[in-house]
């Protein structure tokens, strides 16, 4: 697909002949494109994959319709395919709402949802592991998988050794729980990747980092300081501790450790950075030249600061 003309064609094909009005592109975004466009006055979204992102979002829509019949709030799965060009595609239902996290989490019109979402966000959480296997899911072991990417980006030369990072891995390998039952995990569950209106979240969206995987992983990642947007409050910079793993075991989650759970949070805080890393590696190789890929880039040395805090305690 070359552009938008090419998309409505595509889009009217694959929704049996609808008429396909106000296409615009959303902005966000690092590993697709998204659009919101209407078919037969209907709102829709279609994302479709960029180039250079191997990722396969016919399993991404696989896991939205079951996360849809495991009671996750999501938007409903229209159609799924592939293009001319072979870039994967998937239309979804258009859901009214807020993704801004400084929006959220200062704006008076969701002073209501601030209140609530905490405990929603961990209602959500324990739906999500709830869910059976997905067909195309893999377990992945994050330490080795993150410490393979970056090693890579070193040797091609679009990245730079990282002594921190590498301090950082160690203590994650000496102090790793121990295994459990492998789950459906989002992987990117944050404010950013959630729909909320004024009562509250209504949608979790861009499940394309879903796997199988220990379920404290998810809580963990919400609470990474990164993802608080300079709040203080540790969930998301809009909640406590205590109030996510309440309502996630009151829902069915079970138990929550908070050694583990803050190990986890250590983790994300050690990927997001080597992803940071990645995302700009993506700009500098020339795969895809973008400004928001290397802005991303230079937020490493932020996640070395928060390193350094979340380990204070640790050592």
């Amino acid at each position: 697909m070359s552009g938008a003309d090419d998309l409505s064609v595509l889009l009217a094909d694959r929704l049996g002949g609808a008429t396909i009005t106000e296409l615009s592109r959303l902005s966000g975004g690092a590993s697709r494109e998204t659009w919101r466009f209407r078919a037969n006055g209907i709102p829709r979204i279609v994302q479709r994959q960029r180039a250079g992102d191997e990722r396969d979002m016919s399993i991404e829509a696989r896991v939205v319709a079951a996360a849809d019949s495991a009671g996750v709030p999501v938007p409903e799965l229209i159609a799924t395919g592939t293009s001319d060009d072979g870039s994967a595609f998937m239309v979804l239902a258009a859901i009214d709402g807020e993704t801004i996290a400084r929006k959220l989490q200062r704006d008076s019109e969701f002073s209501n949802a601030r209140a609530a979402l905490t405990g929603q966000l961990g209602s959500a959480l324990a739906a999500v592991h709830s869910m059976p296997a997905v067909n195309g899911l893999e377990t992945v072991d994050p330490i080795a998988y993150y410490t393979e990417m970056l090693d890579n980006a070193i040797a091609s030369g679009t990245g730079t050794p990282q002594p921190l990072l590498e301090l950082v891995r160690r203590w994650l390998i000496e102090h790793r729980p121990r295994p459990v039952e492998p789950v459906v995990v989002h992987g990117d569950f944050r404010l950013g990747n959630l729909i909320v209106g004024v009562d509250g979240l209504r949608a979790v969206i861009d499940w394309e980092l879903a796997h199988l995987g220990d379920p404290m992983e998810d809580l963990g990642w919400l609470c990474v300081k990164a993802w608080r947007f300079g709040q203080r409050p540790p969930v998301a910079g809009l909640g406590e501790y205590d109030e996510l793993f309440s309502a996630y075991a009151a829902a069915g989650g079970g138990d929550v450790d908070a050694d583990v759970v803050r190990w986890w949070e250590v983790l994300g805080t050690w990927k997001w950075a080597i992803m940071c890393i990645l995302q700009a590696s993506v700009h500098l190789s020339g795969a895809t030249r973008s400004h928001e890929l290397a802005a991303i880039g230079r937020r490493v040395c932020e996640n070395e600061h928060d390193l350094f805090l979340a380990l204070e305690d640790c050592w």
